[in-house]
Formats: structure tokens, C-alpha cells, sequence
């Protein structure tokens, strides 16, 4: 399984379409271990390109702060699952939460 969480300052970014590269993070769920984790530079923001990039990855999962309607349903299509108002922290201690079923989340700050 493979976590994608965009990167802002090296933690998670808030607003998911403007962030410059992603923590791509392998992870072994029944063990509940990040085997190797990846920073990749996103490609130029243009509307709809980022879930079939991330799908190119091999992202299964995108854990963000914040994510318009529009490119959650785009992830869908791709077969990603999308994780909305997730706290600002580091990819391997969202990525843990994750896995141990305890990550909080919040309300989604995008509106559009």
C-alpha cells in the first residue's frame, strides 16, 4: 500500500492543489510498518492532472488537509481513497495514526 501526503515545509499541506511535492510513503498494513518513504517534486498545477499522477505512483491513499469536491471525485475515478482535514504533522506520524486507526481528522477547509 502506498500513503501520498502533499508536503508543505516537510509536513502536511493544508491546501493539496498548490503544494510543490508529496511524501509518497510504502507501508506494510498488517504490520502497521512504513517500509520507505519517497519525496517527490509535483508536476505544474494544472486542474485534474494530480490523481492520475499520484495513480502512476502507485498511491492507494491520499491523506490532506484540505481537497476541493472536484479532484476527491477525480481520485475516486482513479480508485483512491481520499482522507480529508487531516492535522498538519509529519508524513511518518500521520502515516502511523493511519495504520493504528487512530488518525483525527477534521472539517475540510476547501469550499470549491
Amino acid at each position: 500500500m502506498k500513503i501520498a501526503i502533499p508536503l508543505a515545509n516537510g509536513k502536511l499541506s493544508i491546501h493539496f492543489g498548490h503544494c510543490k511535492q508529496f511524501a509518497l510513503l510504502e507501508v506494510d498494513p498488517s504490520s502497521r510498518r512504513i517500509l520507505r518513504r519517497e519525496d517527490l517534486e509535483a508536476p505544474p498545477h494544472e486542474p485534474g492532472l494530480l490523481p492520475p499522477w499520484l495513480a502512476d505512483q502507485g498511491a492507494n491513499v491520499i491523506i490532506t488537509g484540505g481537497m476541493g469536491q472536484r479532484a476527491q471525485a477525480l481520485f475516486a475515478q482513479e480508485g483512491i481513497q481520499v482522507i480529508v482535514g487531516a492535522p498538519v504533522d509529519t508524513p511518518e506520524s500521520i502515516a502511523a495514526s493511519y495504520l493504528a486507526g487512530t488518525l483525527q481528522t477534521g472539517a475540510n477547509p476547501c469550499d470549491h
